[in-house]
């Protein structure tokens, strides 16, 4: 059909867009594969709709300034980010320059495939998304101070250590403001968390 939302996998390693093709393929979504920000932006003019899955880390031009290029192109996909562990400063930087989520390595193949179904669902949900707004808004505002500043420790990229170290409290002490910032929050990963409260505002 040519209706038919295409996930668009960005990656320039060939065994990781091969087992994503393979992934997608195996869920009923269909894709194509671009070996680096480059290929993608070339064929921006014929990009059909969907989504678009790309690693952070690439040669050339990382996945934050091929998220910067779509912007200023007027392409308006939802980007999923896959970024390492160590990446994640970077991964949220990406999500205030308008990426939809990030996903940390190693993820589990329902995460990122949760991820994509939700992007796609997206071009045609603003309302809902109004609503879900304001629903972590209120969650937002339900937090105790320590908590909020907690939770703002960990949006800025900050450990757990640099947090406790900041606020002059122990580091299990942060852990358990993170574990009720994760649970009011009613967020599942730390990534979700980040990505609902940047876009929340």
């Amino acid at each position: 059909m040519a209706s038919e939302p295409i996930v668009h996998v960005v990656d320039d390693d060939p065994a990781i867009r091969d087992s994503l093709a393979f992934l997608l393929d195996t869920a009923g979504l269909a894709s194509r594969t671009y070996e680096s920000a480059a290929a993608l932006l070339a064929h921006t003019d014929t990009l059909a709709p969907g989504c678009i899955v790309t690693d952070v880390r690439m040669p050339d031009m990382n996945g934050l300034e091929m998220v910067r290029r779509l912007s200023e192109m007027g392409v308006r996909h939802p980007v999923i980010v896959m970024t390492g562990h160590a990446d994640v400063p970077l991964a949220i930087e990406a999500v205030r320059a308008g990426v939809k989520d990030f996903i940390e390595k190693p993820f589990d193949d329902e995460a990122l495939l949760s991820s994509i179904r939700s992007a796609l669902a997206s071009q045609a949900g603003a309302t809902e998304r109004e609503g879900q707004d304001a629903e972590v808004r209120e969650r937002l505002a339900s937090l105790s101070t320590r908590e909020r500043q907690v939770l703002d420790g960990l949006v800025a990229g900050r450990a757990n250590k640099v947090i406790a170290y900041d606020l002059e409290i122990s580091p299990r002490t942060v852990e358990v403001y993170r574990a009720n910032v994760m649970t009011k929050m009613q967020a599942r990963s730390l990534s979700e968390l980040v990505r609902m409260t940047i876009l929340a505002g």
